[in-house]
């Protein structure tokens, strides 16, 4: 069976941690930044876990 290539589109919007979990960036923090508060900007910034079945599926994705 040979080896599974990197999605690259996937893997330039999510991340794997040492724990193997997929980090995501929040959505709606790249532009239209002047009608938002200054609250929910900065909690656009964090970044997130992806749950579920979703993350097996980018894992597989990522090739992690």
């Amino acid at each position: 069976m040979p080896k599974l290539k990197t999605n690259r589109s996937i893997a330039k919007r999510f991340k794997v941690t040492n724990q193997g979990k997929v980090k995501r960036y929040r959505a709606g923090g790249s532009h239209l930044l002047s009608h938002k508060r200054a609250n929910r900007k900065r909690k656009l910034r964090k970044g997130s876990l992806v749950h579920g079945k979703q993350a097996i599926t980018l894992r597989r994705m990522l090739g992690a």
